[in-house]
């Protein structure tokens, strides 16, 4: 009997020895916030094997799964959260915007007005004669015209002082404006003859193009100088931009509105084994209709590069005033009429919902880009003709952006199941613009109105959109909680929503979004061991300095990809 005893003991030490039941990692002592349920709930330790989480719990049972080579990792007071997901961003644009010259308004830049614009982009011009020799442009992103000293935007004469025998572009933050000198307009064949294209418009002085374009007046040109990108700097753009998502604590990270040339630098990536973190990308439906019926979409990652999806835009930019409204804008841009409402960015409804109609005949997951509220009733209209024809059962169709959704139509959406997907760091980046310029302040008031979702028990996320902004996660969680504009303005106080909300919003709730709670978004045994180590816990410091708090660490299926 004793040497059965001993036998069982022996076998049992054995068991726990056994490198299949040795945790190769074990985070604790710090608040390691699981992300479970609909109250903040706080774990001891978290195990990891082979990528994934093996286990969640108290710190005895954790060390149950300790061996002689299971790292230890004592979080030391931080905070520990399921790995950031990008509910909507532009993540090869986050890269191509850290390689072009920063025309950013504090407090991500120094461009504050016009003559700081022109000394920028020189600046640029004489440290990458190399960029400019290869491609021919000068080219900056980042201005706002709202934060300029000026408030207008700069002309083709002012940027000819930069020079004029190198064509210049500056790409307006919203990315849906920018500003060309004389020698880009001439070589994209802009001239006082040229036609407005459909979507878009050239603005004008006595006829002549004074260098602005708007939305498909900027695209054309922009794609085609884009598209003469050779695969090795595409593939540097897109590992810039991975870079640029990891320092903010994303895992997960989206290409929205994608071309072919992108998607294809995304999947070249993968096969290399260079992506870090994955890449969800949504090509441009209108555009990329063929690339889609030859490509489809897949429901696992191969080498962290998926196609999830379709995006479609309906509309514009509110702060570039190109948004598509019901009532009008408070100011309406130079030359237009105290009625301009903005406009469609495919004036033809017709063909709308036969993209629509594509998407879900096809079963591709829909993202639609809504600004202003008409192009979110065009939306709503075109998600329930198509559920009506073939099912609207968990489609997670998303609304993006939804700056100015109204309450009716946030009934709507919740009955058709579309999640919207909000952009709260509006409020603080452009809510007194749109106060006292774009929407007045009741509309204002309700921009991105995600307190209205909760109310309604929606699901939603929230987004940072890059390269219109930084992939900042933390001003994500700092601007739904506060709200809280340049001037120290509340924009819109009843439209605030509490921390744990805000960390759903880039946690749990966007896994969802994208068809992935069953892997991601929280920390619980069998999910990708995803996290993100903070200095703090947003959930217990002063909401006002949760914008302060830094990520320490990105940790993507158990290997760290950043550390501060």
């Amino acid at each position: 009997m004793q040497k059965l005893f001993l036998f069982v003991l022996l076998a049992l030490a054995a068991c726990k020895q056994n490198p299949r039941n040795t945790a190769d990692t074990i985070y604790y002592n710090g608040d390691i916030i699981t992300m479970e349920g609909e109250q903040a709930a706080y774990a001891e330790a978290v195990t990891i094997k082979d990528g994934k989480i093996s286990f969640v719990g108290t710190m005895t049972e954790a060390n149950q799964q300790k061996g002689d080579s299971t790292v230890l990792i004592d979080l030391q007071g931080k905070t520990l959260v399921p790995g950031f997901i990008d509910g909507h961003g532009h993540v090869w644009n986050s890269g191509f915007q850290s390689m072009v010259a920063n025309l950013l308004p504090t407090p991500d830049g120094t461009g504050r007005d016009i003559p700081s614009l022109l000394e920028i982009a020189n600046e640029w011009k004489d440290n990458n004669p190399v960029l400019i020799e290869k491609y021919g442009w000068i080219i900056g992103f980042g201005y706002d015209d709202g934060q300029l000293k000026e408030h207008r935007h700069p002309t083709a004469e002012e940027l000819d002082k930069i020079s004029t025998t190198i064509p210049i572009i500056f790409i307006h933050q919203s990315g849906h404006l920018g500003v060309m000198n004389h020698k880009a307009l001439e070589s994209s064949g802009y001239t006082a003859t040229t036609i407005d294209p459909v979507g878009g418009a050239i603005r004008r002085e006595g006829g002549n193009p004074n260098g602005v374009l708007e939305e498909m007046a900027l695209f054309i040109p922009l794609l085609k100088l884009l598209g003469t990108f050779d695969k090795e700097t595409n593939e540097k753009i897109g590992m810039a931009g991975i870079e640029s998502y990891t320092r903010f604590g994303f895992t997960t990270a989206q290409e929205g509105r994608a071309s072919r040339q992108i998607t294809d630098t995304w999947k070249a990536l993968s096969e290399k084994h260079m992506l870090k973190i994955d890449v969800a990308s949504y090509p441009d439906i209108q555009q990329e209709m063929a690339y889609m019926k030859v490509n489809g979409v897949q429901k696992f990652y191969t080498n962290h590069f998926r196609i999830a999806g379709v995006k479609l835009s309906l509309d514009g930019s509110p702060q570039g005033k190109t948004a598509w409204l019901t009532k009008p804008f408070v100011v309406p841009p130079t030359g237009k009429s105290k009625d301009y409402v903005g406009y469609p960015a495919i004036p033809d409804e017709a063909k709308v919902m036969a993209l629509i109609d594509s998407a879900y005949k096809n079963h591709w997951q829909l993202l639609a880009h809504c600004s202003g509220d008409a192009a979110s009733d065009e939306y709503i209209k075109g998600v329930a003709q198509a559920g009506r024809l073939y099912g609207n059962t968990d489609r997670r169709s998303v609304m993006i952006h939804c700056h100015t959704v109204r309450e009716d139509q946030l009934d709507s959406m919740k009955a058709l199941g579309i999640l919207p997907s909000f952009f709260s760091m509006h409020t603080y980046y452009w809510g007194d613009w749109h106060r006292d310029q774009v929407l007045g302040k009741d509309r204002a008031y309700r921009i991105s109105p995600a307190a209205s979702a909760l109310r309604r028990n929606m699901t939603f996320t929230q987004h940072h959109d890059a390269p219109v902004a930084l992939p900042n996660s933390l001003m994500i969680l700092y601007t739904q909680v506060n709200r809280v504009s340049r001037s120290g303005d509340i924009i819109g106080p009843e439209q605030r929503v509490d921390a744990y909300a805000a960390l759903r919003s880039i946690t749990s709730w966007a896994a969802f979004q994208y068809f992935e709670e069953g892997s991601k978004g929280s920390i619980h045994a069998g999910k990708l061991a995803d996290f993100v180590v903070l200095d703090k816990n947003p959930l217990k410091v002063d909401p006002t300095a949760i914008k302060d708090i830094q990520v320490m660490e990105t940790i993507k299926e158990g290997v760290s990809v950043y550390k501060k």
